[in-house]
């Protein structure tokens, strides 16, 4: 009887956590596009294309509805603290052509990766570090 009621308790304090750990997904933005995968098909007459180097992640963001969509959505709150910026998105309410994540690579932005999210999520994270390129961001993502 009394490893019975052990086991429960101990069952009552672990069950939280392995439903936390399911509602939190894990997202990352891959670090760089590569250039092999980077081509110009349509260039005025006379010039040759030639790309030199990846283009890296400069920022991320949940948005609302997929890219083409441009549903950039403002961040609920904003913390600095030694050289790391943390903006945080809440994702509540109807988002009905979905929540996505949006990634952006080169100096202004100029390319971006986008995938669906799980529509349960209704808040990010995302922590922004100088990254070793120019213009380049080390980004965690934390989303549940």
């Amino acid at each position: 009887m009394q490893h019975k009621r052990l086991m429960t308790c101990a069952a009552c304090c672990i069950f939280p956590v392995f439903v936390q750990a399911a509602v939190a997904a894990s997202y990352a933005c891959p670090e760089s596009v590569p250039e092999t995968s980077i081509s110009l098909n349509t260039v005025p007459a006379g010039w040759t294309p030639y790309v030199d180097s990846p283009l890296y992640l400069s920022a991320a963001a949940p948005i609302d509805g997929a890219p083409e969509r441009r549903g950039q959505l403002v961040p609920s709150g904003e913390r600095r603290k030694k050289g790391h910026a943390t903006l945080s998105y809440r994702l509540e309410g109807s988002y009905p052509e979905g929540k996505w994540l949006q990634c952006r690579y080169g100096v202004h932005g100029e390319v971006t990766l986008s995938r669906r999210m799980d529509d349960s999520i209704s808040l990010c994270e995302f922590t922004y570090r100088k990254g070793s390129k120019a213009g380049q961001n080390d980004i965690d993502i934390d989303c549940r």
